[in-house]
């Protein structure tokens, strides 16, 4: 279990991560998730952390008042996937049951990593159909398709023809998800970010300019949601 401190008042907990690269000791706060992380030398000792925790206080609580909470899933939450919102619910089963307004994850198994796994799988058939037609418009096919949970971009393609896309997309307003793909497939055609570039993705999808500013704005929150605590 990683090592941790908690600093100030309203409480801030700080993750303390030790490295033999680090020569003094550096405080950061993600813009992705809010997780405020202090690194210090392979020896560095707890008492000198807290103490320069200490002195950094101030900043601490100016640079964590705006960045996004981390929300851990749990019974009682609603989330909204692919613009339909859910509330999440435990059930004896041992299958996620989904109902109109709720989705029912097992009691049996952490919820956190039952929902991710759900999310994977819509997320994946949600994305193939629209990456196939995306790519038939441009008659150029992809290689294959894979998830991965990023922190510093939403998709990507390589020339092997290979696409892949943060599953977290599905916590997005549909036509974001839908221009993120729109985005990678039209690299099949042009691997730069050239005027000829955008041509291909305003042909997929011509109202893309609104999505995308979505994501600049908002897409960090979308990291919020904890999924791996139990």
């Amino acid at each position: 279990m990683a090592e941790s401190l908690s600093i100030g008042t309203p409480p801030i907990t700080v993750e303390l991560r030790r490295t033999a690269r680090a020569k003094r000791m550096t405080l950061r706060v993600s813009a992705v998730d809010g997780v405020v992380r202090l690194s210090l030398p392979k020896r560095g000792s707890l008492k000198a952390a807290k103490q320069f925790l200490s002195e950094q206080e101030g900043w601490l609580h100016e640079h964590t008042r705006n960045t996004p909470k981390r929300v851990v899933i749990q019974a009682g939450l609603t989330i909204s996937l692919h613009g339909e919102s859910f509330l999440l619910q435990s059930h004896s089963k041992s299958r996620v049951t989904l109902a109109p307004d709720t989705l029912f994850l097992p009691e049996s198994r952490p919820m956190g990593p039952a929902l991710e796994r759900f999310i994977k799988t819509r997320a994946k058939n949600v994305i193939t159909k629209i990456a196939e037609a995306d790519s038939a418009t441009l008659e150029k096919p992809f290689a294959k398709i894979s998830l991965r949970d990023p922190r510093s971009r939403w998709g990507s393609c390589n020339t092997e023809g290979n696409l892949m896309f943060s599953w977290r997309l599905m916590l997005a307003p549909p036509e974001v998800l839908r221009y993120v793909v729109a985005h990678e497939v039209a690299h099949l055609r042009e691997m730069n970010h050239s005027k000829a570039f955008w041509a291909e993705v305003a042909g997929l999808m011509p109202e893309y300019a609104a999505p995308r500013r979505w994501l600049t704005q908002n897409g960090a929150a979308l990291h919020r949601f904890d999924f791996k605590t139990p």
